[in-house]
């Protein structure tokens, strides 16, 4: 049977059709493999390993977590390169950002004669007020710069005690630069002495807070010596220094080896400071040493380039002249030797030309001898009376002729080395001054010698037997611990810190004995203190304990307004626990509404009697307390004096709390219609 024509064209026709779509779907799965291959291709060279690359159809769909907005932005730019960019989905998501962190606060604080500046970065919520008119306290408000500046960000643990702190530093520094930091403070700065720079270093770690990182870099300068002295003596007893200077540490000791081989005895010091004449001083005073042990004995005086070297009497000239020679030609080019072998003199016996000037421990000075003039007897009298004090001096000098030339010049010399004395006697004679006593001032004999070598030439003759005592301590001494339990109780035994009826707020009254205990509080140091609170059985219990804790706490915050130092302080509430009297009896109620300061002894067994136990003792037995019956009272201490109390009924029936006395001691009758009693909020 023949197909019709119409069939056949159907048939090619749905033929073709089919052959189209299969090509169709070829060609779609190869425009999306070849996509997804060039998309992913490119991402692998760009290193976006994260990136995922899908094709549907003629779409592109980039998936995955891109670590920044850059990134997701580089990855699709890769993939528009290789596809049309209309083509690609942007399906990628981008990292959470990490929180900011916050960022490190410090300030530097510089101090100088010429006024304080301020740098850094700082918590917004510092009070700049307050720590500017600090600043212009210390150096005047015109002498403050300040260049800080602020972050809104919490303020760090520590940064507020540290700062506190750097401003106490800086009261007591007028050269300094003081580091601030959450939680570390660092002080670099310059003192006046070594003796300051101890001290310095003592005071600020006492007042440092325990949890507070402080580090102290002070230094303190060379002191300038003129002249640069040196002064060794050699007799039959052995050798000793009245005074030796010497540029630094290593120099010090070749010149103490020197002296031992010299025949020191003792232990010999060198100061050390600047203003030496030459590198080469050590090894001159080498030399010179050890041509004064070839003599024998005699003196060694060097006065910055000049070296003066002094035999004794009987000296064989020719040994004299061969060790002078061979010191000379060994001693570096800038130092200058005189030599000096002394001969007897054949004078007659006129009597003894001297003069002398005394010191008495108690400060009085008696001037006696022989002066060349009225004139200058009136100007030693002056002198002594404008250095020791009016009333202090006695003259009874003598005005005769025939004095030394010098001799005016050697008694002033012989009444500023006095002056360096506590207590002791200078004797002026016309070839020698000698000098005995006692000091303060540990180099008192070089100092002395460096004053009569200036004033009265290399070659002056004197004889110094001065013994270093070390000076009494200072009275503003801080008190012991115990001493500021002594005296609190002192002050608490003529009144007692009272309260407002039913709260925790100090009574007016009452702020005087706050002030006093403050006043102590001050010159004692970082003691570890407890602020008790206490109060009677009358009321309910837990009441009682929390009144207790509050009125101990606003104590403790009243001393803290006083800029008294109370890191080392806890106030602590023992409610009706802690009886000292018989709570039946009116007095003993009253005597058990207290606040008491105490001492933390972590030392002691619970039966070890404290100051204030001793203190108290007595008062308990003239009382008539049972001690029996108080077993577990803390007695003594500092005690708060409360309002006189009578129980009065609650709503429930119950009484309460503890009301003080504001007249701090007696009893006082309530006011017409006030409830009196234990009253609490």
């Amino acid at each position: 049977m023949r197909l019709s024509t119409g069939l056949i064209s159907g048939l090619s026709l749905a033929a073709a059709a089919g052959l189209s779509l299969v090509a169709a779907d070829f060609a779609v799965t190869a425009i999306e493999r070849g996509s997804e291959t060039g998309i992913r291709r490119a991402l692998d060279e760009a290193t976006f390993d994260w990136a995922e690359v899908r094709a549907d159809g003629l779409k592109v769909i980039l998936e995955g977590t891109a670590p920044d907005e850059a990134t997701r932005f580089d990855a699709l730019s890769a993939a528009g390169r290789v596809v049309d960019s209309a083509r690609v989905i942007d399906n990628m998501q981008v990292a959470a950002t990490a929180a900011i962190a916050p960022p490190r606060f410090s300030a530097e604080i510089l101090r100088s004669e010429s006024g304080i500046s301020m740098i850094g970065l700082v918590p917004h919520d510092t009070d700049r007020d307050d720590l500017g008119d600090r600043l212009g306290r210390i150096s005047g408000p015109d002498n403050v710069a300040d260049f800080l500046e602020t972050a809104s960000y919490p303020v760090p643990e520590g940064w507020d005690d540290a700062l506190a702190y750097a401003m106490i530093a800086l009261e007591r520094l007028p050269r300094a630069k003081i580091s601030v930091g959450a939680g570390r403070v660092h002080v670099t700065a310059m003192t006046d002495s070594p003796e300051a720079r101890t001290r310095l270093e003592r005071d600020l770690r006492r007042l440092a807070p325990p949890a507070l990182d402080v580090a102290l870099d002070l230094s303190a300068p060379r002191p300038v010596i003129t002249p640069f002295t040196l002064r060794y003596v050699l007799d039959e007893a052995g050798g000793h220094f009245d005074a030796c200077s010497a540029p630094d540490g290593d120099s010090a000791q070749v010149i103490l080896d020197a002296a031992t081989s010299a025949g020191l005895t003792g232990s010999g010091r060198c100061t050390i400071g600047l203003g030496v004449p030459s590198p080469r001083w050590d090894e001159a005073a080498s030399l010179s040493l050890a041509a004064l042990a070839r003599l024998g004995s005699g003196s060694l005086t060097m006065t910055d380039a000049d070296i003066s070297l002094v035999a004794v009497e009987g000296l064989d000239h020719g040994l004299f002249d061969q060790i002078v020679g061979e010191l000379e030609t060994a001693l570096p080019d800038v130092f200058a030797l005189h030599a000096t072998l002394p001969v007897p003199e054949q004078t007659g016996d006129a009597g003894p030309a001297e003069f002398f000037a005394t010191l008495s421990p108690e400060g009085l000075v008696q001037l006696r001898g022989r002066v060349p003039s009225e004139g200058f007897r009136t100007l030693a009298d002056s002198f002594a009376r404008a250095r020791f004090g009016s009333d202090a001096v006695y003259t009874a000098a003598r005005v005769v002729d025939d004095l030394p030339i010098d001799w005016s010049a050697r008694v002033l010399a012989g009444l500023e080395a006095l002056g360096l004395l506590v207590n002791g006697v200078v004797t002026v004679g016309p070839d020698t001054i000698e000098v005995r006593g006692v000091s303060h001032v540990e180099d008192a004999s070089a100092q002395m010698s460096r004053l009569f070598t200036s004033k009265l030439g290399e070659t002056a003759s004197f004889d110094l037997a001065v013994t270093y005592r070390e000076p009494p301590p200072p009275e503003d001494q801080p008190l012991t611990a115990e001493q500021c339990e002594l005296h609190i109780a002192e002050i608490l035994s003529n009144g007692k810190i009272t309260f407002e009826p039913g709260s925790a707020r100090i009574d007016a009254a009452s702020l005087e004995i706050v002030d006093a205990i403050a006043g102590v509080l001050d010159n004692c140091g970082a003691i570890p203190l407890e602020i008790q609170g206490h109060t009677d059985s009358q009321g309910r219990e837990v009441m009682n304990l929390e009144l207790s804790q509050e009125r101990a706490n606003a104590v403790l915050t009243e001393l803290f307004a006083r800029r008294v130092r109370t890191s080392s302080f806890k106030a602590t509430g023992y409610g009706e626990t802690r009886p000292i009297a018989d709570n039946d009896t009116e007095e003993g109620r009253e005597a058990n509404r207290r606040i008491e300061f105490r001492l933390v002894r972590t030392d002691t067994s619970p039966d070890d009697e404290t100051t204030l136990d001793a203190l108290s003792g007595d008062a308990d037995a003239e009382a008539g307390i049972d001690a029996d019956a108080e077993t577990g009272a803390e007695t003594g201490g500092t005690e708060e004096t409360t309002e006189d109390d009578s129980p009065a009924p609650d709503a429930d029936g119950a009484t309460d709390g503890d009301t003080d006395d504001a007249t701090g001691g007696a009893d006082a009758a309530p006011e017409a219609g006030e409830e009196t009693g234990n009253e609490q909020d």
